[in-house]
This record gives C-alpha cells, structure tokens and sequence, in this order.
C-alpha cells in the first residue's frame, strides 16, 4: 500500500526531473537549437517528458522499499550541430539542468523557512513543509548525480570535450550502455557514488540551519 510519504517523494521527484529536462530544451533553444522546442518539451506539463518506468514505477518501488530514491525522465532530443557554439552550446545545455536543480533546492529552502515560520510546520501545513524539504534533498542529488562523468549524464558533456577527438568519440560511445553503466556504480561502488554525492549532505546541512534561522 502506497503511503503518503511515498506519493510525496514521487510527486516532488517527478516536478525535478521535469525542471531539469525544460531547463535542457530552454538552454538548447538559446544556443540556436529549436528541435525540443517543435517536439513540444519546453513546458512544465510532466507528460511530455515523462518515462512510465524510470519517472513513476522505479521511485515508487523504491519510496516504498525505503531505499534511495532514483529516478529520470525522457531526455530532452537536442542537434547540438545547430549550436552557434558547438563548444560552448554543448557545455551550456548540459548544465542548465544542473543550475535548474540547484535554482529549485534554493527556493524550497526559502519557502520552507518561510512555512515553518508562519505555521510551525505542523497541523495542514505539515505535508508542505515535508514536500519542501524532500525537493531540496531530491534536487541536490539530482544536481550533483547528474555530474558524475558517465555517459549521457550531464557531466560526461563537459569531460568529452576536454579529451582528444578519438577517445572523446569512444567515450561518448558508451552512452549506449549507460543506464546499465550507472546502474551498476550505484550499487556496486557505494563509496564512489557517496564522494561524488558528498556536496549534497553539506548543502543540505547550510539549507537546514537557514531554515531554523526562521524559527
């Protein structure tokens, strides 16, 4: 049975996922590239960019399992060969779902502060506070995971360019197997995966003290 903490936590992941695919298709179309923009995914509405499997029924098994939670949405479709800057562009697009993520965690601190503040966090007022601060957990992960330099995560974009033409071809090869690739570095190499997420527990340790600043 499905509680309400999971359907928070799917819900809250769901409205990151899809902040961070428009953020992807509003970069792209600044860099000349308008072929997310016809396919209709620079909107906030989540169907478009949904994926039944990896934006609903992987986080909801997992929010009910306890384990962490894990999720993505359909990759934005970007010619990076329509950038103005192939470079530049490519750096550029790659990020804007990084920024996006960190933009949001951000203002949920805010907003938390400003709820907790007002209400005390308690009563009606309860499940807010917790889907604010699932979302600054939920998008610094997101920001920081997407980092890691495994092919097509966000971060691979900036390391291909820094490698020779021939090994940056080879590199980005691999991003055919790249959900198998990264499934298997979160669950084999934990420590790996924790160094990389290391920012995120500090961050959230700042985001929490700024809240309580509210009190």
């Amino acid at each position: 049975m499905l509680s309400a903490q999971a359907l928070i936590l799917v819900a809250v992941l769901i409205v990151s996922v899809v902040v961070h695919e428009v953020a992807h298709a509003w970069q792209a179309r600044r860099e000349g590239d308008h072929t997310a923009e016809q396919l209709g995914r620079i909107t906030l509405n989540p169907i478009p960019h949904l994926d039944p499997i990896g934006s609903v029924i992987i986080p909801l098994v997992l929010a009910m399992s306890g384990g962490i939670i894990f999720g993505w949405a359909k990759p934005v479709p970007v010619n990076p060969a329509n950038y103005r800057n192939y470079v530049a562009g490519d750096i550029r697009v790659s990020l804007a779902g990084i920024v996006s993520n960190l933009g949001l965690a951000c203002l949920c601190t805010v907003l938390a502060g400003v709820v907790l503040q007002l209400t005390g966090g308690t009563g009606i007022a309860r499940p807010i506070f917790q889907a604010l601060d699932y979302a600054i957990f939920i998008n610094l992960i997101l920001a920081f995971f997407t980092l890691i330099p495994i092919p097509p995560l966000d971060g691979s974009h900036v390391v291909a360019h820094l490698l020779p033409a021939e090994w940056a071809e080879r590199y980005r090869a691999l991003g055919r197997y790249g959900l198998v690739i990264v499934m298997a570095f979160v669950f084999l190499m934990p420590d790996a995966v924790n160094f990389f997420l290391s920012p995120v527990y500090y961050l959230q340790g700042l985001a929490d003290q700024f809240i309580r600043l509210w009190i």
